[in-house]
């Protein structure tokens, strides 16, 4: 049995979200994060040597890195649903956008939350240069949505599980405002629209207001 080690408030919502849109049998253990360092608890950092989220357990396979974690779950048991294969005319760019996720958009937020708790200036050169990543993600993003309906084209994919946790439970660690992105706001909005999403928030993050607008 897949045991997903769903950290609250995490990247870990990706895996289950995934588990849901497959329809795979999976034991979800929910472990909360500490109310005042709101870091993980020392059982969750206590599954891996990284100690972060998120974690699965797939008979001996003990694996960490949501990426990682995403392309092992569709290999071993997605059959082919939610990825695209090299002669699709849409391959390139499901792996660009499946890898922006983790390799721009996130780091980008968690360089701007990381440096919003220094105080610093407005005008601290770092700073303006963080924001303006940022943006320029974001940007790219809005450019994207506005011609396509998921990141990968047409068909929804694991390129979209990967990209909205930066855009929706991150905010409750930075909060930005998408009101500038209006294909963004569309594009979440479709998602919401997704069983399998609320039923994946539903069970992992029981309650949490989901900041999808």
């Amino acid at each position: 049995m897949l045991t997903v080690h769903h950290l609250g408030q995490s990247q870990s919502e990706r895996v289950v979200w995934l588990c849901e849109e497959l329809g795979i049998p999976y034991d979800l253990k929910i472990y909360d994060r500490d109310a005042v360092t709101r870091l993980a608890p020392p059982e969750y950092k206590a599954l891996h040597p990284l100690g972060a989220a998120p974690v699965i357990q797939d008979g001996d396979v003990l694996l960490a890195e949501s990426g990682a974690i995403v392309e092992y779950i569709v290999a071993k048991h997605g059959e082919g649903r939610l990825v695209l294969a090299p002669d699709h005319p849409d391959f390139a760019q499901f792996l660009y956008w499946f890898h922006f996720a983790n390799g721009t958009l996130q780091p980008a937020t968690g360089r701007n939350m990381i440096l919003g708790r220094l105080d610093l200036p407005a005008d601290n050169p770092l700073l303006k240069a963080m924001t303006a990543r940022l943006g320029l993600a974001l940007g790219l993003l809005e450019a994207r949505l506005a011609k396509a309906d998921h990141l990968a084209g047409r068909e929804f994919t694991t390129a979209d599980i990967m990209a909205v946790f930066s855009l929706t439970t991150m905010r409750y660690f930075l909060p930005f405002d998408l009101s500038p992105y209006p294909a963004i706001l569309a594009y979440l909005q479709r998602i919401a629209a997704r069983p399998a999403y609320r039923r994946a928030m539903e069970k992992g993050d029981t309650g949490m207001p989901l900041l999808l607008t």
